[in-house]
């Protein structure tokens, strides 16, 4: 083919040429073509890299350990509800504050034996014991909550006893009929790799029947206190210790998760966390002063697929502070039960926030005292029967709290203790005469001459107690004005050792309370 130069082109285009008057247009569109093709291919590319650089910002701002996705939302994504757990010797829980960012994972790598697909979504949940007592789990599903991890045992700290939480099963049950998503934990003390399976057996045996869909978490604390039986162990050793039972709760068939505060695992601090995190979920406890989700993320900087961001939430439906906690994933649906033995219904353990210490004794009421169904006076309570002065009942258990136990007509039930007396002869007081009540603060109105031996004590409640119009909670007219609570002072004016009653000073107000709910507050 003839080349031509730029002039020479320009004149054979001008002579209008049958051959060379097509030859430029079909030039100009294959060139045209060739470079859209290139461009096409260009962006392709980088909007690839786009998409997966996107992906990593995502992973790293929220610090997930989704097992199906790397795409995660960031937090926000999850209302959360308004806004602990007490301890026993035996039973520790901590808990830490920190300042660091989060970072991504490989989630490909992780332990999931869960047989519900896990998705992306960051979930909104609670974890709960005994310590927050009969939880309304009806409130708790209507207030948003999503999924619960629920303590289901523990091994004793000092003697390495495996004990049930008392109300595991109860919650369990509880939180599945509400729809409410389960994972569990249980707190760990093994000293050896067999101990720390035989803990995750226990644990896997005792779930069988329930609607296990998040994981089961591996928690060990109050290992440094000298008399924990975990005292003399390593940290190589306690981390060996808990990647068996991880392991074992893998075999077993849900999916394992390794928790502790942040402080415990920033740096390989006290535990292998660059061990632990290569194959398990990691469940961090870091608390920010402004809790989520004013504070988007936490700050803990290594991997980590669920945050436990308080332990002092206000939650519908339980009366105590409660953990709460943002999970970086979820689950489309809900796993089946590994056993088809249907549990059976439990109800909840009325002393779940009381010591009862046993007795065997046999008891009358002073005068009379309703035998209640829980040992409270709230609308939660049921009166079931009232115990006469001279009529009997077996107290079998007494709490500080000022409860007691009784077993009566086949029956357990709780009274008042200071309304007992072991003193089945014992008489009630007559009424005081008129001379005594112009004498004893009668005027005070509470209508049934009272006596109270005057006194002037600040005190305040044990736990909580109702402060009353009158001296009594039988009467329809003692109406309960306030409720203190510990930690706030009242002054007492006034006591009645014959039926336990206090009355006391309150904003201004003369009230009355049961002395065995009070202690000095000096």
């Amino acid at each position: 083919m003839k080349k031509f130069d730029d002039d020479l082109e320009f004149e054979s285009l001008n002579e209008d040429s049958r051959d060379s008057r097509f030859v430029l247009p079909i030039i100009i569109v294959a060139v045209l073509l060739v470079i859209v093709i290139a461009a096409l291919v260009l962006i392709g590319k980088n909007g690839k890299n786009k998409d997966t650089s996107a992906d990593l910002v995502a992973t790293e701002q929220s610090g997930t350990t989704g097992e199906e996705t790397q795409n995660t939302e960031v937090m926000g994504a999850v209302e959360a509800t308004e806004s602990a757990a007490e301890t026993d010797a035996d039973d520790p829980q901590g808990s830490s504050m920190g300042n660091e960012t989060g970072a991504s994972v490989d989630v490909t790598a992780l332990l999931s034996a869960g047989s519900v697909a896990e998705s992306g979504e960051t979930t909104f949940g609670i974890d709960v014991a005994r310590y927050q007592g009969t939880i309304d789990w009806s409130q708790v599903a209507a207030s948003g909550v999503q999924f619960a991890m629920i303590r289901v045992g523990y091994r004793t700290q000092k003697t390495g006893e495996i004990v049930a939480d008392s109300n595991a099963k109860y919650n369990m049950q509880e939180a599945q009929a509400n729809g409410i998503k389960v994972g569990a934990y249980f707190f760990s003390t093994a000293v050896t790799a067999e101990e720390a399976v035989q803990e995750a057996d226990w644990v896997a045996d005792y779930i069988s029947q329930y609607q296990i869909t998040y994981p089961v978490a591996f928690n060990c604390e109050g290992f440094e206190n000298a008399d924990s039986r975990q005292y003399a162990m390593t940290q190589s050793e306690r981390t060996d210790m808990a990647i068996a039972f991880l392991n074992e709760i893998y075999n077993r068939g849900y999916t394992p998760m390794f928790y502790a505060a942040k402080n415990e695992m920033l740096g390989d601090a006290k535990w292998d966390t660059s061990r632990i995190e290569k194959t398990y979920k990691i469940w961090v406890s870091q608390y920010p002063s402004v809790p989520y989700p004013q504070t988007a993320q936490s700050d803990y900087t290594g991997t980590h697929a669920m945050w436990q961001y308080t332990n002092q939430g206000t939650v519908a439906g339980i009366s105590k502070p409660v953990d709460v906690d943002i999970a970086y994933f979820g689950y489309a649906g809900t796993a089946d039960a590994k056993s088809d033995v249907t549990p059976e219904t439990v109800g909840a353990d009325a002393e779940a926030l009381m010591n009862f210490s046993d007795v065997n004794e046999t008891v009358t009421a002073k005068q009379s005292t309703n035998l209640r169904n829980i040992p409270s006076q709230g609308s939660d309570a049921t009166v079931v029967a009232t115990l006469q002065n001279g009529e009997t009942a077996t107290r079998t258990g007494v709490s500080s709290s000022g409860w007691s136990r009784v077993s009566y007509n086949g029956q357990t039930l709780y009274a008042v203790s200071s309304y007992l007396t072991t003193d089945l002869g014992y008489t009630a007081p007559a009424a005081n005469t008129a001379a005594e009540t112009t004498t004893d603060g009668s005027g005070s109105g509470d209508g049934l001459k009272t006596k109270f031996t005057a006194c002037n004590d600040v005190v305040t409640a044990k736990i909580e107690v109702n402060l009353r119009t009158l001296p009594s909670v039988t009467n329809p007219d003692a109406a309960v004005v306030a409720v203190l609570k510990n930690g706030e002072t009242v002054t007492r004016t006034g006591i009645n050792t014959d039926y336990g009653w206090s009355r006391v000073d309150y904003n201004g107000q003369t009230l009355y309370c049961v002395s065995s709910y009070l202690t000095s507050a000096q």
